[in-house]
């Protein structure tokens, strides 16, 4: 069987811009948690984890970027940086794809369309070129033709472990001959819409979320980019749905479901990766992997360091995991997993073959 290997990646997150700011904060474990400007951001949260100093115009440039919401210039900085290290043609490429994974594109870019729809003379008094960066595919659709890349272009949305479904999806297209690489990812934008979705849908007695925002790219194909040394394969991919509630025994049917795939036994794993997310969901998935796997083996969750960033969650996961094994030589060959579970009633878990 032919597994997708991933050549390289690039960050874009709240420890800064670029796979070495992420892989620098990875492994000295700082927190990007900060107090937020209340004039920027007029949110109900005193701290959040942002990308420091990112500003659309800034990092892209003024043509082109005058309506341009923070999702997308994310996804198109992150992209650019990963296509440039693997020696992207300038004038693009018919045989790349984009998958980006997402929530529901930006919140920020719908809710000022409603709002102007609701508030201007007409209906229709709304500014023409917000329409397209508030559709969910907005910001992959953008990022294609910034980058040229006429391949497929698809956008996913799947809760927290949107990252790993994407991955399938990805696997699919290359399979079937319809992309030679697929740029595979997930972005999440700090905005005062989503800040206010999030605060309003908590539950009563919830604890606060300090959300956070980023993206995360990967480069896939069946084969590496040339002069590229591969760094893991994406061996198996899982999801399941916890219909009752049994959050434990979904994610144990998913990591049992990567395992057997390629008869790999718990303790052949070089680490886990669980979700860290919050609440009962959380608790069920970090206590059934310690069961499987031993605590020793997981590695603390990325969300401690870089808040809830809710589809780009696991995108981050596999980035932290693949920093952490650039750092050790005793990863290489060997297998990780990472996990997720989203409050949607989702759970999933992927298995990584590290380089």
């Amino acid at each position: 069987m032919r597994y997708p290997v991933i050549s390289t990646w690039s960050a874009t997150s709240p420890f800064g811009v670029g796979r070495a700011e992420f892989t620098a904060g990875i492994a000295e474990r700082r927190s990007t948690r900060a107090l937020l400007d209340p004039v920027r951001w007029q949110v109900p949260e005193r701290e959040g984890c942002v990308v420091p100093g990112f500003d659309v115009r800034e990092s892209l440039g003024r043509k082109g970027t005058r309506m341009m919401n923070r999702v997308t210039g994310l996804t198109i900085a992150t992209v650019g940086h990963v296509l440039a290290e693997a020696g992207h043609p300038e004038g693009g490429a018919d045989d790349v794809a984009l998958v980006l994974g997402t929530t529901a594109g930006s919140m920020q870019s719908s809710m000022e369309i409603t709002h102007s729809s609701l508030t201007g003379a007409r209906p229709y008094h709304v500014e023409p070129a917000t329409i397209p960066y508030a559709v969910m595919n907005g910001a992959a659709g953008r990022c294609a033709i910034w980058h040229g890349l006429r391949g497929p272009n698809s956008t996913v949305a799947a809760g927290r472990p949107t990252g790993m479904v994407g991955l399938t999806y990805a696997r699919r297209l290359l399979l079937a001959g319809r992309a030679r690489q697929v740029l595979c990812g997930a972005a999440e934008e700090f905005s005062p819409a989503r800040s206010w979705v999030e605060h309003h849908g908590r539950a009563e007695g919830e604890p606060d979320t300090v959300l956070g925002e980023g993206c995360a790219i990967f480069l896939l194909g069946l084969e590496p980019v040339a002069g590229a040394r591969p760094l893991a394969s994406v061996l198996s991919v899982r999801t399941r749905m916890a219909a009752d509630g049994d959050w434990g025994a979904a994610v144990g049917h998913c990591v049992d479901g990567v395992l057997s795939q390629v008869e790999e036994k718990p303790d052949q794993v070089w680490a886990v990766s669980p979700s860290g997310a919050a609440g009962a969901a959380g608790a069920a998935e970090q206590a059934r992997l310690a069961e499987v796997f031993g605590a020793g083996t997981l590695i603390p969750p990325v969300a401690e360091l870089i808040g809830e960033t809710h589809s780009a969650a696991s995108a981050f996961q596999i980035a932290a995991v693949l920093s952490l094994a650039e750092r050790d030589p005793a990863s290489a060959g060997r297998t990780a997993v990472v996990t997720s579970v989203d409050p949607s009633g989702m759970a999933a878990a992927a298995l990584l073959r590290l380089a």
